[in-house]
């Protein structure tokens, strides 16, 4: 068996052309480079150097052998280089998963924060509804996602960031008779409702809200976007169940009216999830730390 060591050894003796100058270059002694030249002769079968009066000097084999040892020492070099850069946060890469609105309306302050940190690192954003994201953590595909909750899944651990509120909007030239009056559930789902696709999070959260008092509710107009739900919305279209701080500036100029509830709808919240049984990356540990700390600080509805 051959020890990367003796390669080492007769890279730095080849280097030199001479055992005890390899052997000072190395803080070793001459009888260990020369029994380790010797070594690795004998495990090679083949003679590796000329011994010579002053030296020593490859040979045709050690010359073919040396060309390939530099090259395995070199990447070697610059794994470790890279590898420090890691370490250091000069290299790396953090993939992160959430919807755009969450990397619109709450992730870009953090991205920025940690790019100007570490221009070095890689930020890779991959973007869909909470059931997706958790199928890609599940697949190693992305180190963590900012997902709604709840999310329940053994494998992945996950932590509460901040909370939503959310609110039923609609045309104010159209709706605007709706305006002041407190609206029940009964009354609300005989309005034509705008909502997300099904499967996504804030689609159920709206289902089983409806469903606490036996009421079952569809769509009259399924959409992909929060953009799209305020522009139908707007457009008199019907009603939509929408983030208030997405629409906020419709609000107050009088695009939209926030219809006045019976109940008020409960906030929802957001958190990160992340893989149980796999140490994140040093630069994505790093970045959930920031946002965590982050959060921290502000965990005001969103």
């Amino acid at each position: 068996m051959i020890h990367l060591e003796w390669y080492r050894i007769f890279l730095h003796t080849a280097r030199q052309g001479n055992f005890t100058k390899a052997a000072k270059d190395m803080h070793l002694t001459q009888p260990s480079v020369s029994h380790a030249i010797k070594q690795l002769e004998e495990e090679m079968d083949v003679k590796l150097f000329h011994r010579m009066p002053k030296g020593v000097e490859l040979t045709e084999e050690g010359a073919v052998l040396l060309d390939y040892v530099e090259q395995a020492f070199s990447i070697l070099e610059s794994g470790q280089r890279h590898v420090d850069g890691m370490k250091k946060l000069q290299r790396g890469e953090v993939r992160i998963g959430a919807s755009d609105y969450l990397i619109k309306h709450h992730l870009l302050p953090y991205l920025n924060v940690y790019h100007k940190e570490y221009p070095g690192i890689h930020i890779r954003l991959s973007h869909g509804k909470t059931p997706e994201l958790a199928e890609r953590l599940l697949e190693g595909e992305i180190h963590c996602a900012i997902v709604h909750l709840p999310l329940e899944d053994p494998l992945l651990e996950v932590r509460m960031l901040a909370l939503q509120d959310y609110c039923f909007v609609a045309g104010a030239e159209k709706y605007g008779a709706l305006k002041g009056r407190p609206l029940g559930r009964e009354e609300l789902s005989m309005l034509p409702l705008l909502l997300l696709s099904a499967g996504s999070s804030t689609r159920r959260f709206v289902e089983q809200w409806f469903a606490e008092e036996g009421i079952e509710v569809e769509a009259d107009i399924e959409l992909g976007s929060l953009d799209l739900l305020a522009e139908f919305a707007m457009l008199g279209y019907g009603v939509a169940l929408i983030n208030r701080s997405f629409v906020e500036a419709e609000i107050a100029s009088g695009k939209l009216l926030e219809l006045e509830l019976a109940e008020p709808l409960p906030p929802r919240s957001i958190g990160f999830a992340v893989r149980r049984d796999l140490k994140l990356s040093l630069a994505a540990e790093d970045f959930v730390r920031l946002l965590i700390e982050g959060s921290s600080k502000n965990n005001a509805p969103l």
